[in-house]
């Protein structure tokens, strides 16, 4: 590898396209570089999915809830950003949220992180549905039907985003919300 220059591209509102010797990639300008996934079952045994559309894709995708850490909230944690977007996007309010696992989500492309949070002990307390527009459509689909599900909505046209067989796999082998452990 070379001297390690970076040299900025572009920087918009939201994200830094740099040059480090010879690698292209994005940097995410707000927040801490991170995102949370929300990996959240109902007390009926319920997988929490959010459906909406993604403009880079031009696609309704189901994903599971998920959201920036620190782009509004300066001084957020990992659970905080965990507990608001799940309230935000669902309506569902977890009593605990725990951290999974954190690591990158296209390594050769960003340097962003994303953090696997499992949210436990949920009440409904709203609709959901998002902020600012999100538009997000809520879908609670029994754990056990989840993969057909996911698999019919793929059919129907929806992008999935990947990290939803992760988050099952988590839920499957962590059934009682304890941690994932190598």
């Amino acid at each position: 590898m070379g001297k390690n220059l970076k040299q900025t591209l572009y920087e918009g509102d939201w994200l830094r396209l740099v040059r480090i010797d010879h690698w292209e990639s994005c940097e995410r300008t707000h927040g801490q570089g991170m995102a949370v996934i929300i990996i959240a079952v109902t007390p009926d045994d319920h997988v929490l999915f959010v459906e909406q559309f993604r403009v880079p894709l031009g696609a309704r995708t189901i994903e599971m809830p998920a959201g920036l850490v620190g782009d509004d909230h300066a001084q957020d944690t990992l659970e905080d950003a965990a507990r608001r977007e799940l309230i935000e996007e669902t309506g569902w309010s977890p009593g605990k949220v725990e951290v999974l696992l954190v690591g990158p989500t296209s390594s050769g492309m960003s340097n962003e992180r994303i953090a696997f949070v499992r949210a436990r002990e949920l009440t409904k307390v709203g609709d959901g549905g998002g902020v600012d527009n999100e538009n997000i459509t809520v879908h609670t689909v029994p754990r056990s039907d989840a993969p057909r599900w996911l698999m019919q909505k793929q059919a129907e046209g929806f992008e999935l985003d990947l990290k939803l067989w992760a988050g099952l796999w988590m839920i499957e082998r962590n059934p009682d919300g304890s941690a994932v452990t190598p």
